[in-house]
């Protein structure tokens, strides 16, 4: 399938075509054609959404757990019935090949069915106390109408994730997702409405960033921010967010090291290397950037990862032979030169790659940079593309401070046949997921956040749900 649909707002239960108000270009990545539309939120919209979402927070607030949970894990089942589809349009939006937009699909069901079973997992506490007559307890509460904004690498796992958890909690939701791929975001909303969830619960808007934003926060209705994007984004939204005396959720970016023993496995590192840094074409906080190798094995790790790069087939995600596709903008695109550029003038060696595509579309070679210096903006720079830099070490001290040496603190990956190695590193890694002797973070039901500039809060796991629920103090005595 080509057609892409045009995507409407969701406002109260009901849709709002774009016909008769502004509307915006989608674009394929691939091809640079503009190939569908997607609705503008007025301010009247976005006030609308806001309403809705305080009306009916009073009564799905005291809808039973378990049928909040029937509800989500109904929509799941509507997301996997309708995969072929909804992948189809993420890869037309994105540019991510269709196998990797259908384990989007899957991977996006899954988690919704697993925050649907934390729903009745809200546990309080009851407290000893000095009152020989009374009782003190602890419960949980939602928080009240959550403003979620979403990014365009994963388009339908991150508004999921959103949703879904604060569903569960009981919290009522406006999200405002990216207008670069909207399709995923309104099939997400799709699959809720017709699982049965009540009008007002969730409501979809598209627009400028800056005014949805500032009318969303400013809002007195709406009582907790969750954002995913930019660490730029996320700081402006943390002021925004602190004016109105409300937390924030924040997930940014992240540039993960990637620390390679003298005991790793290079076959098997190798391999895996190279679908985890091209996956999603290197669009994503969790990719391997900083490949610290030791010395003794540094070289024989370039001379292989350079030759599997180039190897790689790069082309539409609507071709079945296609291994990585193109990045998913003209922005990404004019990102990559200047980062390449810059390291080898400091003394970095291109092994693979380094350039773009001379076809139409956003595509942009494998790229593997040896021996790059720390000075390098690379070292420091998130480059959310298809770039990997490797660096030499001799001892475990000096590559842990370096692998710390940055400003984020997301993800790391660590790579070693040694048992003290795994039990001791991890706790001296400055990050909020360590994986080892393989790749990828945030399985479907664990924990998923970072420290530093890469935020704070969790996206995954029982801490998700737990990110949109409220302490209340209840002291009782006997009447």
């Amino acid at each position: 399938m080509t057609t892409y649909p045009d995507s409407p707002l969701y406002i109260d239960g009901r849709w709002v075509s774009g016909e008769g108000r502004s509307q915006l270009p989608v674009e394929d990545p691939a091809t640079k054609q503009i190939i569908g539309h997607v609705a503008v939120a007025t301010k009247d919209d976005v006030r609308a959404a806001n309403e809705a979402a305080a009306r009916a927070f009073g009564s799905w607030r005291l809808i039973s757990p378990h049928k909040r949970a029937r509800i989500l894990m109904v929509a799941a089942a509507n997301l996997r019935e309708r995969r072929d589809e909804i992948a189809n349009a993420m890869t037309l939006e994105m540019g991510k090949p269709l196998r990797d937009s259908l384990d989007e699909v899957d991977y996006t069901a899954d988690i919704i069915d697993s925050l649907a079973t934390e729903a009745p997992r809200r546990y309080g506490n009851v407290l000893p106390t000095a009152l020989s007559d009374g009782v003190t307890m602890v419960i949980e509460e939602p928080v009240g109408p959550v403003a979620a904004f979403t990014t365009w690498n994963y388009p339908l796992t991150v508004p999921g994730r959103k949703v879904a958890a604060a569903l569960a909690a009981g919290c009522t939701v406006v999200i405002k997702a990216a207008e670069e791929t909207p399709a995923s975001a309104v099939a997400l909303a799709r699959a809720l409405h017709d699982a049965g969830l009540p009008a007002g619960v969730l409501n979809l808007v598209f627009g400028d960033p800056v005014a949805i934003s500032s009318a969303l926060i400013s809002s007195p209705l709406i009582r907790k921010v969750s954002f995913t994007g930019s660490v730029g984004v996320g700081r402006q939204l943390a002021r925004a967010a602190a004016e109105e005396v409300k937390p924030i959720m924040l997930e940014l970016g992240g540039h993960a090291p990637v620390i390679v023993f003298e005991d790793a496995d290079l076959d098997k590192l190798v391999a895996d290397a190279v679908g985890s840094k091209l996956h999603n074409t290197g669009q994503s906080c969790g990719s391997p950037i900083r490949f610290f190798v030791h010395r003794s094995i540094h070289d024989e790790f370039v001379r292989r990862y350079a030759a599997a790069l180039d190897a790689v087939q790069v082309g539409s995600g609507l071709d079945p032979a296609t291994e990585m596709g193109p990045l998913a903008s003209q922005k990404r695109f004019d990102a990559m030169q200047p980062l390449i550029d810059d390291a080898v003038a400091k003394g970095a060696v291109l092994a693979a790659g380094g350039t773009g595509d001379d076809r139409v579309g956003y595509y942009w070679r494998p790229t593997l940079l040896a021996d790059v210096p720390d000075e390098a903006d690379l070292m420091r720079v998130e480059p959310f593309g298809p770039i990997a830099v490797t660096t030499p070490f001799d001892d475990e001290d000096e590559v842990i401070a370096r692998a710390n040496d940055v400003e984020f603190g997301l993800a790391a990956y660590l790579f070693t046949a040694s048992a003290d190695r795994v039990q001791r590193l991890p706790r001296l890694l400055d990050v909020g997921m360590v994986t080892i002797n393989r790749f990828g973070v945030g399985a479907r039901d664990t924990f998923f956040g970072g420290r530093k500039k890469s935020g704070f809060g969790s996206e995954g796991g029982q801490e998700a749900v737990q990110e949109y629920m409220v302490k209340k103090l209840v002291a009782q005595g006997v009447a």
